[in-house]
């Protein structure tokens, strides 16, 4: 089996066991300045729209190559100690790149905050949606939770596991600057509209494949976890359109065909409603358990696509 597959396995691992401490120093936190200073100047000197706009290419091309430089050079520096010290820098940026745990302990932090009060709930939840939370529902705090499960699933998941698997960590880390990126900047308001455009763009391209896997995968899940693996299917091919992203509709159709509840609509986003369609069908209210049954689902479709890795890895010599 290559290195770099058995590196992305033991990654996996700990990312199970240890997630990602509040006390560690993330990589993503440098990558995130230097994104912070590249904006900064292509905005200094108050340029045109179409000036800004092309200034974003390279703030998003540059925060790439520079992230996949370094990591190379840092596996590199690695490999003149030998070859263990490198299968560990390997293994633990592998680590670095997924986020299974954490968006579970995530997710189900809400789940219990919404079991205290409403308003926990709302402040909870703002942790990891974008939209205006101050007047959520109940409801809408659950779908909230089960959509960002769903569609991190992909970004935070599938997609690192499989540019691990293809390209090893420096591949791996190349697609997670562009995920920060689009996390940063790539908004449609005002004041993200010009600098960010390339970065959503290319965040929607890194993701086209991994997105349409993790569907898939969901389906598959739904089954041994006694949830609606055929009615996931349905949604998936009926509503896999349904959203302003390209590729988030995927995975939040299969969560809504596999769990029976309406997800999608329209939101709060600074103060601005964005319209949205809706996904999956209203045949029951969302409940506090839909959140566990959606991050078995996530758990479930990672160990799939390992073991999809692991299976591929096992027979290149």
């Amino acid at each position: 089996m290559p290195t770099h597959i058995l590196a992305l396995l033991i990654g996996a691992l700990i990312d199970l066991i240890v997630g990602d401490p509040e006390w560690f120093y993330h990589p993503v936190r440098l990558i995130g300045k230097y994104i912070s200073f590249a904006e900064r100047m292509a905005k200094r000197d108050k340029p045109t729209s179409a000036v800004l706009r092309r200034r974003a290419v390279f703030v998003a091309v540059s925060t790439v190559v520079l992230t996949a430089c370094v990591t190379a050079g840092i596996l590199f520096l690695l490999g003149l100690w030998g070859y263990w010290p490198r299968f560990i820098g390997m293994a633990l940026i592998s680590w670095m790149c997924l986020s299974a745990r954490n968006l579970a302990d995530e997710a189900e932090g809400v789940r219990r905050a919404l079991d205290q009060s409403l308003e926990a709930g709302r402040a909870r939840v703002g942790r990891i949606v974008g939209r205006d939370t101050a007047k959520l529902s109940r409801r809408e705090i659950l779908c909230a939770t089960i959509e960002t499960v769903a569609e991190n699933l992909t970004d935070g998941v599938i997609s690192p596991m499989l540019y691990l698997a293809l390209g090893g960590p420096v591949l791996g880390m190349a697609f997670k600057a562009a995920s920060t990126l689009d996390s940063m900047i790539g908004y449609l308001d005002e004041k993200y509209r010009d600098v960010g455009w390339f970065a959503a763009k290319a965040d929607d391209a890194w993701n086209y494949v991994p997105a349409r896997i993790t569907a898939l995968l969901m389906c598959l899940a739904a089954y041994p976890l006694g949830l609606d693996g055929a009615r996931a299917f349905a949604t998936v091919k009926r509503d896999h359109a349904n959203h302003l992203s390209p590729n988030c509709a995927w995975s939040e159709s299969a969560a809504a065909g596999a769990l029976g509840v309406r997800l999608g609509g329209d939101h709060e986003y600074f103060g601005r409603t964005v319209h949205k369609p809706t996904i999956g069908d209203d045949l029951r209210p969302p409940e506090g358990s839909d959140i566990r049954r959606t991050n078995l689902m996530m758990f479930a479709s990672a160990a799939l696509m390992l073991c999809v890795i692991a299976a591929a890895g096992a027979l290149i010599k």
